[in-house]
């Protein structure tokens, strides 16, 4: 009776089963395994051949954890293998630890221009350059791809604390991330701050939209629009790497920081009223051109725009002006809301005419 209920109980394995087996026999290439009084398992000397330090140490009546490859091959034993269960069980453990947001060691192996490849636990991951934390993200001007490689391979062999974001096993792709790693610690140190706040910090790089800013454990950035009431081309002409500046915080959005100089200085267009009018005619120079006009200099902080309209096409605009010289303009409207003005260029042909 209790042979008849072991049996009805008994769940015969199928391909995919991972189970516990025990070492029965070994030869040079082989090795024979009790699969739980189901039939003979057998690991082949291909597998063993791939990778024989996984299998030099296995003594008789050991239990292996393995994979059923084959119910019953030709020789009538199942095939099973170590190796794809390690797999597995490796896997499985990589996904616990994403599920968890568990911070894990690993090291740098190579790197390109997209990111790094690292080692950890035995298996390959990628970590993309937007995931790396501030202290080694690349701040490359000009975003030269050259340059960040050369920055990216000073990272090959160390070790860093990361987390898995993102994990494929069927693509056997893992995605990890340094700056997610930092995430508690961030936002801890953020807690003591608030928008508006007014901060001392060091200028650790500096890049063609804008200027990073290291304070207390953080890193915040001076957009480019922020850094002061002028338009400005170089974020490099205001700022260098290790110069002490003070900002003002006006953004906190999750782990980023958003900060400002201009913030910190007076605002020209509060007192344009009082020195431009709608009609007045004012000497400008030329700053800058783009597709929709030309930006016009008319002090050290206030610009205004010619727009492209008052050309006829870009071409004629630039037949027209030439940049850094000086010209005639008449103000067809104030905005000082919106930081606006808007010119009509006067040439000297059109006030002879007059």
């Amino acid at each position: 009776m209790a042979t008849l209920i072991s049996r009805v109980d008994f769940v015969i394995p199928k391909p995919g089963d991972v189970i516990e087996a025990t070492v029965v026999a070994i030869k040079p290439l082989m090795i024979f395994l009790d699969l739980k009084n189901f039939k003979t398992g057998i690991i082949l000397g291909s597998e063993i051949k791939q990778n024989p330090q996984q299998f030099k140490n296995i003594k008789l009546n050991d239990t292996l954890t393995v994979k059923i490859v084959d119910l019953e091959n030709e020789d009538g034993y199942t095939e099973v293998s170590m190796l794809e269960a390690g797999e597995e069980k490796k896997w499985q453990f990589l996904k616990e630890k994403m599920d968890n947001s568990e911070i894990i060691e690993a090291k740098v192996l190579k790197a390109n221009k997209g990111g790094l490849m690292m080692e950890m636990e035995n298996a390959e991951a990628f970590m993309p350059v937007s995931q790396l934390s501030s202290s080694h993200y690349p701040r490359v001007e000009g975003a030269n791809k050259q340059k960040i490689l050369s920055e990216l391979n000073k990272l090959v062999n160390q070790i860093l604390k990361i987390k898995i974001i993102d994990l494929d096993a069927r693509e056997k792709k893992i995605i990890v991330s340094e700056k997610s790693a930092e995430e508690k610690k961030l936002k801890k140190a953020l807690e003591k701050y608030v928008v508006g706040d007014i901060v001392e910090g060091i200028i650790t790089g500096v890049v063609d939209f804008g200027a990073f800013v290291k304070f207390d454990e953080l890193e915040g950035l001076i957009h480019i629009s922020e850094i002061d009431w002028q338009i400005i081309d170089n974020p490099a002409d205001f700022f260098k790497v290790g110069e002490k500046i003070k900002a003002k915080i006006v953004e906190i959005e999750g782990d980023k920081v958003s900060l400002s100089t201009r913030a910190l200085k007076e605002n020209p267009w509060e007192k344009v009223r009082d020195d431009y009018k709608t009609g007045q005619i004012v000497r400008g120079s030329v700053s800058k051109f783009n597709p929709f006009g030309a930006f016009i200099k008319l002090d050290e902080h206030v610009q205004g725009l010619a727009h492209i309209s008052e050309f006829g096409t870009e071409k004629k605009m630039k037949e027209k002006l030439e940049l850094d010289k000086t010209y005639n303009f008449k103000i067809i409207s104030i905005k000082p809301s919106e930081y606006r003005m808007a010119l009509k260029p006067i040439f000297e042909e059109e006030i002879e005419e007059k």
